[in-house]
Protein backbone atom coordinates (compact mmCIF):
# COMPACT_ATOMS: atom_id res chain seq x y z
CA UNK A 1 0.00 0.00 0.00
CA UNK A 2 1.65 3.64 -1.67
CA UNK A 3 1.91 5.43 1.60
CA UNK A 4 0.10 8.90 1.87
CA UNK A 5 1.53 11.73 1.47
CA UNK A 6 0.52 14.99 2.95
CA UNK A 7 1.36 18.75 3.52
CA UNK A 8 0.63 22.19 4.69
CA UNK A 9 -1.04 24.74 3.32
CA UNK A 10 -1.70 28.73 3.82
CA UNK A 11 -5.62 28.96 3.83
CA UNK A 12 -4.68 32.74 2.80
CA UNK A 13 -1.93 32.65 0.06
CA UNK A 14 -1.85 29.20 -0.72
CA UNK A 15 1.86 28.53 0.15
CA UNK A 16 2.66 25.16 1.35
CA UNK A 17 5.30 23.62 3.83
CA UNK A 18 6.65 20.26 4.97
CA UNK A 19 5.82 21.06 8.52
CA UNK A 20 3.45 22.86 10.41
CA UNK A 21 4.45 26.89 10.67
CA UNK A 22 2.79 29.36 12.91
CA UNK A 23 3.61 32.22 10.72
CA UNK A 24 3.32 32.15 7.15
CA UNK A 25 6.51 33.33 5.75
CA UNK A 26 4.43 34.49 2.34
CA UNK A 27 1.85 36.70 3.57
CA UNK A 28 2.48 36.86 7.68
CA UNK A 29 -0.92 35.72 8.94
CA UNK A 30 -1.04 33.44 11.90
CA UNK A 31 -1.99 30.11 12.16
CA UNK A 32 -2.92 29.74 8.83
CA UNK A 33 -1.67 26.38 8.14
CA UNK A 34 -4.04 23.19 8.10
CA UNK A 35 -2.73 20.17 6.55
CA UNK A 36 -4.28 18.49 3.85
CA UNK A 37 -3.48 14.80 2.19
CA UNK A 38 -1.88 15.26 -1.05
CA UNK A 39 -1.85 11.98 -3.06
CA UNK A 40 -1.60 12.19 -7.06
CA UNK A 41 -2.45 9.30 -9.46
CA UNK A 42 -0.85 8.41 -12.08
CA UNK A 43 -2.77 6.53 -14.06
CA UNK A 44 -5.52 9.11 -15.28
CA UNK A 45 -9.13 7.57 -14.65
CA UNK A 46 -11.72 6.95 -16.85
CA UNK A 47 -13.92 9.73 -17.63
CA UNK A 48 -10.81 12.10 -17.30
CA UNK A 49 -10.90 15.11 -20.11
CA UNK A 50 -8.05 14.47 -22.88
CA UNK A 51 -7.42 16.61 -25.60
CA UNK A 52 -4.73 14.87 -28.18
CA UNK A 53 -2.02 12.30 -26.98
CA UNK A 54 -1.60 13.67 -23.52
CA UNK A 55 1.49 11.15 -22.68
CA UNK A 56 3.35 12.38 -25.77
CA UNK A 57 6.02 14.61 -24.91
CA UNK A 58 6.45 17.31 -27.38
CA UNK A 59 9.60 19.24 -26.87
CA UNK A 60 9.31 22.72 -27.77
CA UNK A 61 11.69 24.73 -29.82
CA UNK A 62 11.96 28.71 -29.59
CA UNK A 63 11.15 30.46 -32.49
CA UNK A 64 11.87 33.73 -33.55
CA UNK A 65 8.58 36.20 -33.22
CA UNK A 66 8.41 37.22 -36.78
CA UNK A 67 8.50 33.51 -37.66
CA UNK A 68 5.15 32.74 -35.09
CA UNK A 69 1.77 33.14 -37.35
CA UNK A 70 -0.96 34.73 -35.32
CA UNK A 71 -4.54 34.75 -36.37
CA UNK A 72 -7.00 37.40 -34.66
CA UNK A 73 -9.84 35.17 -32.68
CA UNK A 74 -13.30 36.38 -32.86
CA UNK A 75 -14.87 37.37 -29.44
CA UNK A 76 -18.25 35.91 -28.82
CA UNK A 77 -20.83 38.51 -29.17
CA UNK A 78 -23.19 38.25 -25.90
CA UNK A 79 -26.22 40.47 -25.56
CA UNK A 80 -25.12 41.58 -22.42
CA UNK A 81 -23.22 44.37 -23.28
CA UNK A 82 -22.63 45.47 -20.27
CA UNK A 83 -20.53 42.09 -19.79
CA UNK A 84 -19.44 42.89 -23.47
CA UNK A 85 -17.63 46.24 -22.40
CA UNK A 86 -16.26 44.95 -18.97
CA UNK A 87 -14.62 41.62 -20.86
CA UNK A 88 -13.11 44.21 -23.70
CA UNK A 89 -15.55 43.73 -26.54
CA UNK A 90 -16.99 39.92 -25.88
CA UNK A 91 -15.91 36.50 -24.67
CA UNK A 92 -12.64 35.43 -26.53
CA UNK A 93 -12.55 31.35 -26.32
CA UNK A 94 -10.52 29.49 -24.36
CA UNK A 95 -10.44 32.06 -21.97
CA UNK A 96 -11.02 31.14 -17.99
CA UNK A 97 -13.03 34.14 -16.17
CA UNK A 98 -13.34 34.28 -12.15
CA UNK A 99 -16.17 36.28 -10.59
CA UNK A 100 -16.17 36.77 -7.09
CA UNK A 101 -18.85 38.54 -5.16
CA UNK A 102 -20.40 38.84 -1.60
CA UNK A 103 -23.34 36.32 -0.57
CA UNK A 104 -26.71 37.30 -2.78
CA UNK A 105 -25.70 39.81 -4.53
CA UNK A 106 -26.49 37.98 -7.65
CA UNK A 107 -23.53 36.08 -9.14
CA UNK A 108 -25.37 32.77 -10.07
CA UNK A 109 -28.25 35.08 -11.03
CA UNK A 110 -26.02 37.00 -13.90
CA UNK A 111 -24.47 33.67 -15.31
CA UNK A 112 -27.63 31.73 -15.81
CA UNK A 113 -29.63 34.75 -17.44
CA UNK A 114 -26.31 34.88 -19.54
CA UNK A 115 -26.19 31.09 -20.16
CA UNK A 116 -30.00 31.59 -21.13
CA UNK A 117 -29.26 34.50 -23.10
CA UNK A 118 -26.42 32.59 -25.54
CA UNK A 119 -29.05 31.30 -27.86
CA UNK A 120 -27.03 29.02 -30.74
CA UNK A 121 -24.60 27.93 -28.45
CA UNK A 122 -24.71 24.63 -25.98
CA UNK A 123 -23.88 26.16 -22.58
CA UNK A 124 -22.94 23.46 -19.93
CA UNK A 125 -23.77 25.28 -16.44
CA UNK A 126 -22.49 23.19 -13.39
CA UNK A 127 -24.10 23.86 -10.25
CA UNK A 128 -23.19 22.76 -6.91
CA UNK A 129 -24.86 24.97 -4.71
CA UNK A 130 -28.42 24.43 -5.75
CA UNK A 131 -30.44 21.42 -7.35
CA UNK A 132 -32.40 21.19 -10.69
CA UNK A 133 -35.40 22.35 -9.49
CA UNK A 134 -33.59 25.32 -7.67
CA UNK A 135 -32.32 26.41 -11.22
CA UNK A 136 -35.49 25.77 -13.20
CA UNK A 137 -37.04 28.23 -10.44
CA UNK A 138 -35.07 30.92 -10.85
CA UNK A 139 -34.88 30.60 -14.95
CA UNK A 140 -38.22 30.69 -14.67
CA UNK A 141 -38.30 34.23 -12.58
CA UNK A 142 -35.74 35.36 -15.42
CA UNK A 143 -38.26 34.28 -18.11
CA UNK A 144 -35.43 33.27 -20.46
CA UNK A 145 -35.71 30.12 -22.03
CA UNK A 146 -33.92 27.98 -24.43
CA UNK A 147 -32.80 24.36 -25.34
CA UNK A 148 -29.36 25.61 -25.77
CA UNK A 149 -28.09 25.58 -21.95
CA UNK A 150 -28.01 22.15 -20.34
CA UNK A 151 -27.86 22.09 -16.67
CA UNK A 152 -25.75 19.87 -14.59
CA UNK A 153 -25.87 18.99 -10.85
CA UNK A 154 -22.61 17.83 -9.96
CA UNK A 155 -19.00 18.44 -7.93
CA UNK A 156 -16.82 15.78 -8.84
CA UNK A 157 -14.49 16.94 -11.81
CA UNK A 158 -14.23 13.57 -12.95
CA UNK A 159 -17.78 13.09 -13.96
CA UNK A 160 -17.99 16.70 -14.99
CA UNK A 161 -14.89 16.17 -17.58
CA UNK A 162 -17.36 13.03 -18.56
CA UNK A 163 -20.44 14.86 -19.55
CA UNK A 164 -18.52 17.51 -21.22
CA UNK A 165 -17.63 14.74 -23.38
CA UNK A 166 -20.63 13.73 -24.31
CA UNK A 167 -22.05 17.25 -24.40
CA UNK A 168 -18.91 19.25 -26.08
CA UNK A 169 -20.64 22.72 -24.55
CA UNK A 170 -19.26 25.82 -26.16
CA UNK A 171 -19.46 27.66 -23.06
CA UNK A 172 -18.81 26.58 -19.47
CA UNK A 173 -20.21 27.52 -16.34
CA UNK A 174 -19.31 26.18 -13.01
CA UNK A 175 -20.97 27.76 -9.70
CA UNK A 176 -18.73 27.24 -7.97
CA UNK A 177 -15.54 26.39 -7.45
CA UNK A 178 -15.26 25.96 -4.45
CA UNK A 179 -17.58 23.36 -4.03
CA UNK A 180 -15.44 21.02 -6.59
CA UNK A 181 -13.31 18.34 -5.68
CA UNK A 182 -10.84 15.94 -7.70
CA UNK A 183 -9.36 12.49 -6.93
CA UNK A 184 -6.35 13.36 -7.31
CA UNK A 185 -6.28 15.50 -4.29
CA UNK A 186 -7.90 13.82 -0.40
CA UNK A 187 -8.18 16.99 0.61
CA UNK A 188 -11.98 18.31 1.45
CA UNK A 189 -13.80 20.86 -1.10
CA UNK A 190 -12.88 24.27 -0.84
CA UNK A 191 -9.43 23.64 0.59
CA UNK A 192 -5.96 25.17 -1.10
CA UNK A 193 -5.40 22.28 -2.78
CA UNK A 194 -8.73 21.88 -4.06
CA UNK A 195 -9.29 24.73 -5.46
CA UNK A 196 -5.55 24.98 -7.32
CA UNK A 197 -6.08 21.45 -8.31
CA UNK A 198 -9.84 21.97 -10.07
CA UNK A 199 -8.83 25.13 -11.51
CA UNK A 200 -5.87 23.72 -13.40
CA UNK A 201 -7.88 21.20 -14.75
CA UNK A 202 -10.46 23.36 -16.17
CA UNK A 203 -7.29 25.97 -17.22
CA UNK A 204 -6.27 23.31 -19.15
CA UNK A 205 -9.43 22.39 -20.89
CA UNK A 206 -10.28 25.92 -21.66
CA UNK A 207 -6.90 26.10 -23.74
CA UNK A 208 -6.70 23.16 -25.39
CA UNK A 209 -10.05 22.80 -26.69
CA UNK A 210 -11.28 26.59 -26.75
CA UNK A 211 -14.15 26.43 -24.78
CA UNK A 212 -14.45 29.26 -22.64
CA UNK A 213 -15.25 28.93 -18.50
CA UNK A 214 -16.58 30.98 -16.63
CA UNK A 215 -15.59 30.25 -12.54
CA UNK A 216 -18.14 31.77 -9.60
CA UNK A 217 -15.45 32.37 -6.35
CA UNK A 218 -16.59 33.11 -2.68
CA UNK A 219 -15.09 35.74 -1.03
CA UNK A 220 -13.56 36.05 2.54
CA UNK A 221 -14.84 38.42 5.33
CA UNK A 222 -12.20 41.20 4.06
CA UNK A 223 -13.26 41.26 0.82
CA UNK A 224 -11.02 38.84 -1.22
CA UNK A 225 -11.72 36.16 -3.40
CA UNK A 226 -11.40 33.36 -1.44
CA UNK A 227 -8.76 30.50 -1.93
CA UNK A 228 -4.92 30.40 -2.59
CA UNK A 229 -3.51 34.10 -4.23
CA UNK A 230 -2.73 31.34 -7.45
CA UNK A 231 -6.42 31.50 -8.07
CA UNK A 232 -6.51 35.14 -9.89
CA UNK A 233 -3.28 34.76 -11.22
CA UNK A 234 -3.66 31.44 -13.49
CA UNK A 235 -7.21 32.87 -14.65
CA UNK A 236 -7.28 35.43 -17.73
CA UNK A 237 -9.91 38.02 -16.21
CA UNK A 238 -10.91 38.65 -12.89
CA UNK A 239 -14.31 40.22 -12.09
CA UNK A 240 -15.98 41.50 -9.18
CA UNK A 241 -19.90 41.59 -8.75
CA UNK A 242 -19.91 45.44 -6.29
CA UNK A 243 -22.98 46.43 -4.59
CA UNK A 244 -25.54 46.69 -1.07
CA UNK A 245 -27.65 43.99 -1.34
CA UNK A 246 -30.35 46.05 0.25
CA UNK A 247 -29.97 48.40 -3.02
CA UNK A 248 -30.76 47.77 -6.56
CA UNK A 249 -27.99 48.53 -8.17
CA UNK A 250 -24.84 46.07 -8.89
CA UNK A 251 -21.49 47.29 -10.38
CA UNK A 252 -19.57 44.56 -12.49
CA UNK A 253 -15.96 45.67 -12.17
CA UNK A 254 -12.86 44.50 -13.80
CA UNK A 255 -9.49 43.98 -11.81
CA UNK A 256 -7.82 41.82 -13.98
CA UNK A 257 -8.10 41.48 -17.67
CA UNK A 258 -5.63 39.93 -20.21
CA UNK A 259 -7.59 40.83 -23.43
CA UNK A 260 -8.72 44.40 -22.52
CA UNK A 261 -8.69 47.18 -19.97
CA UNK A 262 -9.01 46.74 -16.45
CA UNK A 263 -10.58 50.20 -15.27
CA UNK A 264 -14.07 48.88 -17.35
CA UNK A 265 -17.16 48.77 -15.17
CA UNK A 266 -20.83 47.67 -16.04
CA UNK A 267 -23.91 48.85 -13.74
CA UNK A 268 -27.01 47.00 -13.78
CA UNK A 269 -30.37 47.18 -11.88
CA UNK A 270 -31.69 44.08 -9.56
CA UNK A 271 -35.39 43.45 -10.89
CA UNK A 272 -37.62 41.05 -9.56
CA UNK A 273 -37.28 39.42 -12.90
CA UNK A 274 -33.25 39.16 -12.79
CA UNK A 275 -30.89 42.35 -13.89
CA UNK A 276 -31.55 45.22 -16.12
CA UNK A 277 -28.66 46.53 -17.98
CA UNK A 278 -27.96 50.20 -16.98
CA UNK A 279 -27.12 51.61 -20.50
CA UNK A 280 -27.04 55.41 -19.06
CA UNK A 281 -25.41 55.46 -15.71
CA UNK A 282 -25.13 59.51 -15.35
CA UNK A 283 -28.71 59.44 -14.99
CA UNK A 284 -29.02 56.99 -11.91
CA UNK A 285 -26.07 58.46 -10.32
CA UNK A 286 -27.23 62.20 -10.13
CA UNK A 287 -30.44 62.53 -7.89
CA UNK A 288 -33.01 64.00 -9.40
CA UNK A 289 -34.20 66.91 -6.84
CA UNK A 290 -36.78 69.36 -7.09
CA UNK A 291 -35.12 72.15 -4.71
CA UNK A 292 -31.95 73.00 -4.26
CA UNK A 293 -29.37 72.32 -1.74
CA UNK A 294 -25.83 73.29 -0.50
CA UNK A 295 -22.78 70.82 -0.80
CA UNK A 296 -24.25 68.95 -4.18
CA UNK A 297 -22.19 69.46 -6.98
CA UNK A 298 -21.55 67.31 -10.12
CA UNK A 299 -18.18 66.06 -11.69
CA UNK A 300 -17.76 64.59 -15.07
CA UNK A 301 -15.13 61.22 -14.24
CA UNK A 302 -14.07 58.52 -16.63
CA UNK A 303 -14.34 54.57 -16.31
CA UNK A 304 -12.63 53.25 -18.56
CA UNK A 305 -14.11 54.35 -22.09
CA UNK A 306 -17.31 55.12 -20.33
CA UNK A 307 -18.24 58.61 -19.24
CA UNK A 308 -19.81 59.33 -16.27
CA UNK A 309 -21.28 62.26 -14.40
CA UNK A 310 -21.79 61.57 -10.71
CA UNK A 311 -23.02 63.69 -7.57
CA UNK A 312 -20.60 64.96 -5.23
CA UNK A 313 -22.50 65.59 -1.72
CA UNK A 314 -20.78 67.05 1.07
CA UNK A 315 -21.53 68.58 4.32
CA UNK A 316 -19.54 71.12 6.48
CA UNK A 317 -20.39 71.58 10.23
CA UNK A 318 -18.60 73.41 12.76
CA UNK A 319 -16.62 70.80 14.88
CA UNK A 320 -18.48 69.71 18.19
CA UNK A 321 -15.84 67.57 20.37
CA UNK A 322 -13.06 69.66 19.59
CA UNK A 323 -10.87 67.34 16.98
CA UNK A 324 -12.80 67.92 13.69
CA UNK A 325 -13.79 65.10 11.71
CA UNK A 326 -13.10 63.58 8.03
CA UNK A 327 -15.20 61.26 6.80
CA UNK A 328 -15.57 59.84 2.65
CA UNK A 329 -17.20 57.61 1.26
CA UNK A 330 -16.11 56.50 -2.44
CA UNK A 331 -13.60 59.11 -2.31
CA UNK A 332 -10.04 59.05 -1.15
CA UNK A 333 -9.33 60.44 2.20
CA UNK A 334 -5.90 61.48 2.15
CA UNK A 335 -6.97 63.26 -1.13
CA UNK A 336 -9.59 64.94 0.55
CA UNK A 337 -7.57 66.49 3.71
CA UNK A 338 -4.86 67.38 0.54
CA UNK A 339 -7.82 69.49 -0.99
CA UNK A 340 -8.98 70.85 2.22
CA UNK A 341 -5.52 72.20 2.89
CA UNK A 342 -5.98 73.68 -0.13
CA UNK A 343 -8.73 75.11 0.57
CA UNK A 344 -7.77 77.13 3.48
CA UNK A 345 -4.20 77.64 2.24
CA UNK A 346 -4.87 78.92 -0.97
CA UNK A 347 -8.39 80.00 -0.66
CA UNK A 348 -8.29 81.50 2.67
CA UNK A 349 -11.60 79.21 4.10
CA UNK A 350 -11.08 78.00 7.71
CA UNK A 351 -11.85 74.65 7.73
CA UNK A 352 -9.56 73.80 10.15
CA UNK A 353 -12.38 74.12 13.00
CA UNK A 354 -15.38 72.53 10.81
CA UNK A 355 -16.01 68.35 10.26
CA UNK A 356 -16.13 67.50 6.57
CA UNK A 357 -17.88 64.42 5.52
CA UNK A 358 -17.93 63.51 1.64
CA UNK A 359 -20.40 61.10 -0.09
CA UNK A 360 -19.85 60.06 -4.05
CA UNK A 361 -23.35 59.44 -4.64
CA UNK A 362 -24.57 55.83 -6.24
CA UNK A 363 -21.93 53.55 -4.40
CA UNK A 364 -19.05 54.36 -6.82
CA UNK A 365 -15.84 54.32 -5.52
CA UNK A 366 -13.94 56.99 -7.69
CA UNK A 367 -9.96 57.87 -8.16
CA UNK A 368 -10.05 59.90 -11.17
CA UNK A 369 -8.22 63.33 -10.13
CA UNK A 370 -10.82 65.29 -12.58
CA UNK A 371 -13.16 65.16 -9.79
CA UNK A 372 -11.03 67.47 -7.58
CA UNK A 373 -12.77 70.86 -8.82
CA UNK A 374 -15.94 69.16 -8.14
CA UNK A 375 -15.15 68.12 -4.62
CA UNK A 376 -13.62 71.56 -3.60
CA UNK A 377 -16.79 73.44 -5.34
CA UNK A 378 -19.26 70.81 -2.94
CA UNK A 379 -17.31 71.55 0.35
CA UNK A 380 -17.20 74.93 -0.32
CA UNK A 381 -21.20 75.61 -1.09
CA UNK A 382 -21.98 73.31 1.88
CA UNK A 383 -19.66 75.60 4.38
CA UNK A 384 -21.19 79.24 2.73
CA UNK A 385 -24.58 77.40 2.88
CA UNK A 386 -25.05 78.42 -0.94
CA UNK A 387 -26.31 75.95 -3.45
CA UNK A 388 -24.32 75.49 -6.53
CA UNK A 389 -26.96 75.78 -9.97
CA UNK A 390 -28.04 72.23 -11.01
CA UNK A 391 -27.13 72.84 -14.38
CA UNK A 392 -23.55 73.44 -13.73
CA UNK A 393 -20.70 70.57 -13.86
CA UNK A 394 -16.71 70.39 -13.19
CA UNK A 395 -13.84 68.74 -14.47
CA UNK A 396 -10.71 69.89 -13.45
CA UNK A 397 -7.60 68.49 -11.08
CA UNK A 398 -6.88 71.17 -8.74
CA UNK A 399 -2.78 71.36 -7.80
CA UNK A 400 -1.14 72.02 -4.55
CA UNK A 401 -0.88 75.79 -5.42
CA UNK A 402 -4.53 76.40 -5.78
CA UNK A 403 -4.04 75.90 -10.01
CA UNK A 404 -6.95 74.26 -11.68
CA UNK A 405 -4.85 71.57 -14.04
CA UNK A 406 -5.92 69.89 -17.03
CA UNK A 407 -7.28 66.18 -17.36
CA UNK A 408 -7.43 64.08 -20.27
CA UNK A 409 -10.44 63.33 -22.78
CA UNK A 410 -12.05 66.23 -21.93
CA UNK A 411 -13.42 66.33 -25.01
CA UNK A 412 -16.28 62.53 -23.93
CA UNK A 413 -16.71 64.84 -20.65
CA UNK A 414 -18.42 68.04 -22.33
CA UNK A 415 -19.99 65.78 -24.98
CA UNK A 416 -21.65 63.49 -21.76
CA UNK A 417 -22.48 66.69 -19.75
CA UNK A 418 -23.85 68.58 -23.15
CA UNK A 419 -26.08 64.89 -23.79
CA UNK A 420 -27.63 65.18 -20.73
CA UNK A 421 -29.01 68.40 -20.39
CA UNK A 422 -26.30 70.77 -18.52
CA UNK A 423 -25.98 74.56 -19.46
CA UNK A 424 -22.02 74.91 -17.79
CA UNK A 425 -19.10 72.82 -17.43
CA UNK A 426 -15.87 74.63 -15.50
CA UNK A 427 -12.76 72.97 -16.76
CA UNK A 428 -9.02 74.07 -16.81
CA UNK A 429 -7.99 76.79 -19.43
CA UNK A 430 -4.92 74.75 -20.43
CA UNK A 431 -7.55 72.22 -21.69
CA UNK A 432 -8.34 74.73 -24.98
CA UNK A 433 -5.59 73.93 -26.56
CA UNK A 434 -6.35 71.81 -29.54
CA UNK A 435 -9.88 71.76 -28.47
CA UNK A 436 -12.95 73.21 -30.70
CA UNK A 437 -15.67 75.22 -28.27
CA UNK A 438 -17.61 76.02 -31.52
CA UNK A 439 -18.96 72.11 -32.03
CA UNK A 440 -20.13 72.30 -28.10
CA UNK A 441 -23.69 74.03 -27.12
CA UNK A 442 -22.84 74.09 -23.47
CA UNK A 443 -21.01 77.09 -21.91
CA UNK A 444 -17.57 75.83 -21.30
CA UNK A 445 -15.94 77.92 -18.47
CA UNK A 446 -12.19 78.07 -18.77
CA UNK A 447 -10.10 78.90 -15.64
CA UNK A 448 -6.61 78.74 -14.29
CA UNK A 449 -6.70 79.42 -10.42
CA UNK A 450 -9.09 78.24 -7.90
CA UNK A 451 -10.18 81.59 -6.57
CA UNK A 452 -11.91 82.50 -9.84
CA UNK A 453 -13.91 79.19 -10.06
CA UNK A 454 -15.01 80.40 -6.71
CA UNK A 455 -15.58 84.09 -7.96
CA UNK A 456 -17.89 83.10 -11.01
CA UNK A 457 -19.76 80.30 -8.46
CA UNK A 458 -20.77 82.27 -5.70
CA UNK A 459 -19.86 85.93 -6.71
Amino acid sequence: MAKIKTSYFCQNCGAQSAKWIGKCPACGEWNTYVEEVVQREEITPTGVWKVGSSTAQVSNKPKPIADISYQEQHRIITPDQELNRVLGGGIVPGSMVLIGGEPGIGKSTLMLQIALSLSGLRVLYVSGEESEQQIKMRAERLMAQTSDCFILTETGTQNIFKQIEQLRPQVLVIDSIQTLHSSFIEAGAGSVSQVRECTAELLKFAKESGTPVFLIGHITKEGNLAGPKILEHMVDTVLTFEGDRHMTYRILRTTKNRFGSTSELGIYEMLGSGLREVSNPSEILITQREDAFSGISIGATLEGNRPLLIEVQSLVSPATYGTPQRASTGFDAKRLNMLLAVLEKRGGYKLGAQDVFLNIAGGLKVEDPALDLAVCASILSSFEDMAIPSTSCFAAEVGLGGEIRAVNRVENRISEAEKLGFKDIYISKYNKKGLDLTKFSINIHPFGRLEDVFSSLFG
